[in-house]
C-alpha cells in the first residue's frame, strides 16, 4: 500500500481514479448495489455530500446531488465528468449556498480521516444549509477497507458514527454493514458501516 500524506493533493486524486476507474469496474458495474442502497435511504432528497471525492457517490446522487471537497483537483475531477461540486469557499459563494436547501447530508468515507471531533466541526459547518426534517448518511469502511489507505486516522465503527450523528443534533434510525454482514468486512475491502439518522426535531 503506497503512503500518502494527505488527502488534499493531486496524488490523493489520481490514487481515487486509478481505483475507481479501470474498465472491468465498470464493465461489471460494481457499484450497482451501492447506487442502490444510497438512493434507497436518500429517496428523492437534494443531498449536499460534503467530501465527495472524484464523484463516485455524488454520480449515484445525480441530477440531486451536490459535493463539496477540500481536494480542488478531485473537484475538477467531479465537473470534469458532469457533477456538481465546490470546494468549501466556492459552495459559500455558489447558488446552492441556501438555509434549509438540502433534505439529506451525505458523508462517505470521510470521518475515518480525521479525529472525531475534527469530523463533527466540519460537518457541523454545513447544518444550515439541511432542512428540518433531513436525514443524515455516514459511510465508514470497515477492518480491511480501513487498512488499505495510509489516510486513514480513525477507525470509525457504529458506536462511533453513533456519537458523531448525536452532536450533529441527529438521532440514528437504522445501522447497516453492507453489502455483506460484518464479519466480511475482515476480508472484503469494500464492506462498509452505513449509518442513517433523521434530524431531531425541537
Amino acid at each position: 500500500m503506497a503512503s500518502l500524506e494527505s488527502t488534499g493533493g493531486e496524488e490523493y486524486t489520481d490514487r481515487l481514479n486509478r481505483l475507481q476507474t479501470p474498465l472491468w469496474k465498470r464493465v461489471l458495474d460494481v457499484q450497482a448495489p451501492y447506487r442502490w442502497n444510497l438512493r434507497r435511504v436518500l429517496g428523492d432528497r437534494e443531498v449536499l455530500e460534503v467530501g465527495c471525492g472524484i464523484g463516485r457517490c455524488l454520480s449515484h446522487l445525480a441530477p440531486r446531488g451536490v459535493g463539496v471537497d477540500h481536494n480542488q483537483h478531485s473537484v475538477e475531477e467531479c465537473r470534469r465528468r458532469g457533477l456538481t461540486a465546490f470546494t468549501g469557499d466556492e459552495f459559500a459563494e455558489s447558488e446552492y449556498a441556501k438555509p434549509g436547501r438540502f433534505g439529506g447530508l451525505l458523508a462517505a468515507h470521510l470521518v475515518e480521516h480525521m479525529p472525531r471531533e475534527d469530523a463533527v466541526k466540519i460537518l457541523a459547518g454545513y447544518l444550515d444549509y439541511l432542512a428540518p426534517d433531513a436525514r443524515l448518511v455516514l459511510i465508514c469502511p470497515q477492518g480491511r477497507g480501513y487498512a488499505s489507505d495510509s489516510t486513514h486516522v480513525a477507525f470509525s465503527d457504529f458506536e462511533a458514527l453513533t456519537d458523531v450523528a448525536g452532536q450533529l443534533g441527529f438521532t440514528t434510525t437504522r445501522q447497516q454493514s453492507f453489502p455483506l454482514p460484518r464479519f466480511a468486512g475482515k476480508t472484503f475491502t469494500y464492506n462498509e458501516f452505513v449509518l442513517v439518522a433523521d434530524r431531531r426535531v425541537s
